[in-house]
C-alpha cells in the first residue's frame, strides 16, 4: 500500500528545567504503516509522543498534520486532529460499562447506549476486536481493558494511534491478537506508532523503526533490513553483546522449601492460594504471571513483610531447617538467614529517597557497627563501586536518590542487594526501567550470584528473558501455581497458556 505522511515533526525541542528530553527531533509518521519508536529508558520516546497527544507542548519546533502546521495545546486538540494515545496506565472507570467508558467525556454524545453499542460493534467487527459493550470494567482482564482504550480512541475518529508499551502486561497469545488488530488497522490506512523496548516484537510487527538516543533522533530504518543486534547498537551507540549465559551449578540442593503458602489481604481477598515450590542453590527460579497474579505478595511473604494465613517457609542450612513463617524481617536476620530483596516499590520499600547512594548502602550495614558512630568507609566504597559498575547517572554518591531517574534508582537498589552476596536473592522486576545494556549487566550479575551458590528468585515480565536466564520457571495465575517448568525445554506459548490457566498443573513440575 502506498504511504503518505500523516504527521511530521520538525526540530521539536522539550526541556524540563536543565534536562533536555527532546533535542531538535525530526520524525515522519506515515499512514498505512506501523512505526516502532525505540530507545533506551530516558531517551525521550514517551515525552515526544505526549506532545503529539497534547499532554505536553514543545518549547520550540513545528508539528504538521497532512502538510498543514498545527498547534496541539491539549488532548482535546489532539482528538480533533485525529490523534489518539493509549497510555501504559489505563484511564477507565471500573464501575462503568465498556460503552459508558468509551463515550465518557464526549460533549455532544447523547446517552443512547443502544446506538453506542451498535457503533462499538461496527468498530470491533471492522478490526477484529472482541468486546462486550455492556460488560463492567472491573470484570475485565488487562487485555480487555486495553482493547476498550483502543476502541475509545477509534470511536472518537482517531486516524493516528500511539500505543505506549502496549504488550507490557499481555501474554504471548494476547500479544498476537493485538498485533493482528494493529495489522488490520494498518490495512485500513491508519498510522500507528508503538513505543516499546521488546526487540522481538519490534521485528515482528513494525514496518519501520525510529531510534532515539539521549533525547536525540538517530534515524529511521526499514524493519526488513534490521536485526536485534543492529537496533541495539543504534540505541546504545556502540556494539553490545546480547547473550545471556546460563551455566550449570554442580552442587544444587534445596535452600527454600515453601509448602501450602496462603496469603489473604486486608480486604479478605486471597492473594496466594496453597502455593508450594522449592528454590535451590545455584539456580535462578523465574516467576512468571500476568500482573497481579501474586508475584509481589510471594516475595514479601518470604521476607517477612506480608502476613501469612497458612503454610510453611523453611530455610535449609545444611542439616538445619529454620521456619520463617511468623518471623519479622529483623527476626529472620537475627536467626542467621541472609536475604537480598529488590522490591517492586523502589522508593517506598527499597530505598530512602532523601538519602544519597552512600546513605542507602549504609542501611544494609549500620547494625554491624560497634559504637554509636556510623562507619561510612565501607558503604561509601560500595556506593562508588555501584556508581561505576552500573553507570549510575548522578552528580555524586550523596545526591538524593529520589531526584534520580527511575532507571538509575533501580540500579542503586539492585547493586546494593547483589553486593551483599546473600544466600537467597529475591528480585521483583530487577531490570524494569533499565536500558538494554545495563539490563544485560544485571542478568550477568544474577548469574554470578547463582554460580556462588545463591538461590535466586527472579520475577520478570519478558518471557524471552525468563527462558534464557532461568533454570526453572514457576508460573502463577490468580494466586495459584499453574505449573513449574524447565526453562531449557519449555516454550513461550506453553508459559502463556499456564499464565491464563488457574491451577492448571496444581504446582506440579513438568
Amino acid at each position: 500500500m502506498q504511504t503518505n505522511c500523516a504527521i511530521e515533526l520538525r526540530n521539536i525541542r522539550k526541556t524540563f528545567g536543565s534536562i533536555v528530553a527532546n533535542d531538535e527531533i525530526n520524525l515522519q509518521i506515515n499512514r498505512g504503516e506501523i512505526l516502532c519508536l525505540l530507545g533506551e529508558n530516558g531517551s525521550g520516546k514517551t515525552t515526544l509522543m505526549n506532545m503529539l497527544s497534547g499532554i505536553y507542548q514543545p518549547d520550540s519546533g513545528e508539528i504538521f498534520k497532512d502538510g498543514r502546521q498545527v498547534a496541539i495545546r491539549s488532548p482535546k486538540d489532539a482528538y480533533a486532529l485525529g490523534i489518539g494515545m493509549i497510555h501504559q496506565h489505563y484511564h477507565l472507570v471500573d464501575v462503568f460499562t465498556a460503552a459508558q467508558n468509551i463515550i465518557l467525556g464526549l460533549e455532544n454524545e447523547k446517552m443512547d447506549l443502544g446506538a453506542v453499542n451498535g457503533k462499538v460493534k461496527e468498530i470491533c467487527d471492522r478490526y477484529g476486536f472482541n468486546v462486550d459493550p455492556k460488560k463492567k470494567i472491573y470484570d475485565m482482564s488487562v487485555s480487555q481493558k486495553q482493547t476498550i482504550e483502543i476502541v475509545k480512541v477509534l470511536y472518537r475518529g482517531s486516524e493516528i494511534l500511539i500505543l505506549d508499551e502496549p504488550t507490557a502486561v499481555l501474554t504471548p497469545q494476547e500479544t498476537e491478537k493485538l498485533f493482528a488488530v494493529l495489522r488490520n488497522m494498518k490495512e485500513d490506512n491508519k498510522a500507528i506508532v508503538l513505543i516499546t523496548h521488546k526487540l522481538a516484537e519490534v521485528l515482528a510487527v513494525s514496518d519501520k523503526v525510529a531510534i532515539l538516543r539521549k533525547g536525540k533522533y538517530i534515524g529511521t530504518v526499514e524493519t526488513k533490513d534490521a536485526t536485534a543486534q543492529s537496533l541495539t547498537d543504534m540505541m546504545v551507540g556502540r556494539a553490545v553483546t546480547l547473550n545471556i549465559d546460563r551455566p550449570i551449578y554442580n552442587d544444587v540442593h534445596d535452600k527454600l522449601v515453601i509448602e501450602g503458602l496462603t496469603v489473604v489481604d486486608n480486604e479478605g481477598i486471597t492473594k496466594l492460594d496453597n502455593v508450594s515450590f522449592t528454590a535451590r542453590t545455584g539456580e535462578i527460579l523465574g516467576v512468571a504471571g500476568i500482573a497481579g497474579s501474586g508475584q509481589k505478595e510471594l516475595l514479601e511473604s518470604i521476607t517477612g513483610l506480608y502476613p501469612i494465613k497458612g503454610g510453611s517457609i523453611k530455610f535449609i542450612d545444611g542439616l538445619t531447617q529454620i521456619e520463617l513463617v511468623g518471623k519479622t524481617p529483623m527476626q529472620i536476620r537475627q536467626v542467621g538467614v541472609g536475604m537480598g530483596f529488590v522490591p517492586e516499590d523502589r522508593l517506598g520499600m527499597g530505598l530512602v529517597g532523601s538519602m544519597g547512594m552512600t546513605g542507602n548502602m549504609m542501611l544494609r550495614s549500620w547494625r554491624n557497627g560497634k559504637s554509636i558512630f556510623f562507619n561510612k568507609k565501607t558503604p561509601e566504597g560500595l556506593a562508588n563501586k555501584v556508581w561505576q559498575d552500573l553507570e549510575v547517572v548522578t552528580p555524586s554518591t550523596d545526591f538524593p536518590v529520589r531526584r534520580m531517574s527511575g532507571g538509575n534508582i533501580q540500579k542503586v537498589l539492585v547493586g546494593r542487594e547483589i553486593a551483599s552476596k546473600p544466600p537467597v536473592l529475591l528480585t521483583a522486576y530487577a531490570v524494569r526501567g533499565l536500558d538494554i545494556n545495563t539490563s544485560y549487566a544485571i542478568y550477568n550479575l544474577l548469574t554470578e550470584q547463582k554460580m556462588h551458590g545463591a538461590a535466586v528468585l527472579y520475577v520478570g515480565e519478558e518471557l524471552d528473558v525468563l527462558l534464557q536466564l532461568c533454570d526453572r520457571i514457576l508460573v502463577l495465575c490468580g494466586g495459584k501455581v499453574s505449573g513449574i517448568v524447565d526453562a531449557r525445554t519449555t516454550t513461550k506459548d506453553q508459559i502463556g497458556l499456564l499464565m491464563t490457566s488457574v491451577g492448571g498443573n496444581e504446582g506440579g513440575e513438568e
